[in-house]
């Protein structure tokens, strides 16, 4: 069998991540997870959200298309499930929108909970207005071609960061992270843990009991900064 028969361009069946895990990495934020796995997982900071307040969590539905041309998110479109995050690898392309307000309702309308496009989109307003979460790499009034065939839930590379079907994908006014599915409940504990941590420690800069964190002096003597013994 060839590779191109083992691997067809359209891969209609895939394993989700958990929905329970998606609850819960819901109510984290971008940040907080790719702390927790390893700073990593963050999309390329010119991928960012149309307005401040959007935000999402779900597994991928990933797109590769061809710059300029969005047959194959229609096509995504058609094979979505609700709760779905359509995840495109544009190529950053700039040069003309993928998806506008017609494409964004019909997303809505079949429950898909965001977009994540490296590249643009137009209508910018009226996706605001619909609500749903929007996050490109820029705008352009300029329409795309409908012609050039991609792949739809093979990996994908969008804003420098490998992306599979079936991700964690997250989104807030920071950004996108993406956690691999199979780390993604584990990672669940350890997020809560951070926040409770973070939480303490601006309880405890509030009240003045601690006004630098714990570990400065031993990472600036690892660096070389101050000697052994010295304290700032």
């Amino acid at each position: 069998m060839s590779l191109a028969a083992a691997l067809p361009d359209v891969i209609r069946d895939f394993e989700r991540v958990d929905a329970d895990v998606v609850a819960q990495a819901a109510g984290f934020a971008s940040s907080i997870l790719a702390d927790v796995a390893g700073r990593r997982g963050a999309l390329h900071g010119r991928i960012a959200p149309l307005a401040p307040s959007m935000r999402f969590a779900g597994p991928a539905l990933t797109v590769e298309v061809r710059p300029g041309d969005n047959l194959m998110i229609h096509a995504a479109l058609a094979l979505a499930r609700p709760g779905d995050v359509i995840v495109v690898d544009g190529k950053g392309d700039l040069s003309s929108a993928l998806m506008g307000e017609i494409m964004s309702q019909q997303a809505v309308a079949l429950g898909v909970v965001a977009v994540v496009i490296d590249g643009a989109v137009r209508d910018a307003e009226a996706i605001r207005a619909l609500g749903l979460p929007m996050f490109a790499a820029g705008l352009n009034p300029n329409g795309p071609t409908k012609s050039v065939a991609g792949r739809l839930n093979h990996p994908v590379s969008v804003g420098g960061v490998t992306v599979r079907a079936g991700d964690l994908v997250v989104g807030d006014a920071d950004g996108v992270t993406v956690v691999e599915r199979e780390k993604a409940a584990a990672l669940m504990p350890l997020a809560a843990e951070k926040v409770a941590a973070e939480t303490q420690r601006i309880a405890d800069i509030q009240s003045r009991k601690a006004l630098r964190p714990a570990w400065l002096d031993g990472a600036l003597r690892a660096a070389g900064v101050i000697g052994d013994g010295e304290a700032l």
